[in-house]
């Protein structure tokens, strides 16, 4: 049974109707994403873990404290990754249509396996992702972010967000995962419609559809790229455990990414630390991995079988998440961080399921954002800080938009085109062979275009 509060707990935060959900504090709706650190200073009252739900209807328990979390996500022999475990999930508990079930629901993938399989998949991702090249990756996310600031440079204002963090981490992980042109159109098409909520049902279907012809293109077409290297591995991936492993690093690389490059942009811009200059990215990149995770809460959990863990009494296949956010920031961290510890945080999670990507995420988001500070010296926040609206969700840490303004700039080299890269052609959602699509092409194509002028 799950503590409840004190008579002396903390006044729950503003807008938290934790009396309206069985005394689980919700993690979704505006509240939660206005000010989250609120909620996890409430949290922490009810001790190591807490009573959460996700969105109406899923129920969760929260691990907020830096030990406790670390020891979970160490101890998979207590604690398994198989979704199919969930035991709310298979009686039928769970909202059919819940938003958070598409990132939690089992896929057969390397996050959510276990054991032997677990480490196959694993090591054949690992193995892969090692292969990258640094300088050829610093290279291709310089050559993308010319591109992408090439189509706002001359406007002298943008959103970063859509124009910028948004859009890199799919254009690089096509480059590295050698796309062309038509099928890496369809993979930027279901990787923003999935994780932007526009018809996520045929935008998932798009990615896997057009992963799919990538494997196939592969085994007849190998090249120097990931998708090659995960094809040759010694663990001899079939095609559909190909297509998992792709979409998985596409979908848990790009969207991640995408809000670690926003959120360092909204520190350097905001930050009287480094507003002004001073201070290096690499350095202001650490603290935003402390202070403002792009993933906020997530590394689900199963309990092997029944047991009592960080004060809460746990069944088997209960849903269990770690804060990253709330043990990055608890107080008995404090000390650490003071003493040099600046890379401790778990923000890449630990143990076996530790992201496998993490030194490529860091190179590509410090090319990022030099690339984009170096071309535009002056860029600066366009609308008071206070007026910045966080995405809801009780998962990732993300700006809606980040409104900037600049000295406009025209970018050396290619003319690019002006079809805005936030939107993906309604041609790049077509099939493979659809004439259609080739006549006008979508964001990937532009790109490939724009490299040959």
């Amino acid at each position: 049974m799950n503590a409840r509060p004190t008579p002396t707990a903390p006044v729950p935060p503003p807008g938290c109707p934790a009396h309206m959900t069985g005394g689980r504090v919700p993690l979704h709706g505006p509240g939660f994403a206005a000010d989250p650190q609120a909620y996890y200073a409430y949290l922490r009252h009810y001790g190591p873990a807490a009573p959460v739900e996700l969105a109406p209807g899923v129920e969760a328990t929260l691990v907020t404290d830096y030990s406790a979390a670390l020891q979970l996500l160490q101890d998979s022999g207590s604690f398994r990754k198989d979704a199919r475990r969930w035991r709310d999930l298979g009686e039928g508990r769970v909202p059919a249509d819940s938003p958070v079930t598409p990132l939690l629901a089992y896929r057969p993938n390397c996050m959510f396996t276990d054991g032997a399989e677990h480490l196959r998949l694993r090591q054949a991702v690992t193995d892969s992702m090692a292969r990258v090249d640094p300088r050829t990756l610093s290279r291709s996310t310089g050559k993308i972010s010319e591109y992408l600031i090439s189509q706002f440079g001359d406007r002298g204002s943008a959103d970063l967000l859509g124009d910028y963090a948004k859009q890199l981490p799919l254009f690089v992980f096509n480059e590295l995962f050698g796309c062309p042109a038509e099928i890496g159109d369809r993979v930027l098409f279901g990787i923003s419609g999935m994780f932007d909520g526009v018809n996520a049902e045929r935008a998932t279907e798009v990615l896997f559809q057009a992963v799919g012809e990538l494997v196939a293109l592969k085994r007849t077409r190998p090249g120097d790229d990931v998708t090659s290297w995960l094809m040759e591995h010694q663990a001899a991936l079939t095609d559909e455990e190909m297509v998992h492993q792709l979409a998985l690093l596409l979908g848990a690389g790009a969207e991640p990414l995408r809000n670690l490059i926003g959120n360092l942009l909204h520190r350097l811009l905001t930050d009287d630390r480094y507003a002004d200059g001073g201070g290096l990215i690499d350095e202001a990149l650490d603290d935003t991995l402390w202070d403002n995770p792009p993933m906020s809460n997530y590394a689900p959990h199963y309990p092997a079988s029944d047991m009592e863990f960080a004060g809460e009494k746990l069944r088997a296949g209960d849903l269990v998440l770690v804060s990253f956010a709330a043990a990055n920031t608890g107080p008995a961290l404090t000390a650490a961080r003071q003493a040099g510890s600046n890379r401790a945080h778990l923000s890449w999670s630990a143990g076996p399921h530790a992201c496998p990507s993490k030194e490529p995420a860091r190179q590509i988001t410090v090319t990022a954002v030099e690339n984009l500070l170096n071309q535009l010296p002056d860029i600066e926040l366009a609308v008071p800080e206070d007026s910045l609206v966080w995405r809801p969700g009780p998962f990732n840490r993300g700006l809606v938009t980040l409104p900037t303004r600049f000295t406009p700039v025209r970018t050396a080299g290619r003319a690019a085109p002006h079809e805005h890269p936030g939107t993906p052609s309604a041609e790049s959602a077509g099939t493979a062979g659809s004439g259609r699509g080739r006549e006008r092409g979508g964001m990937w194509s532009q790109f490939l275009n724009w490299l040959t002028k």
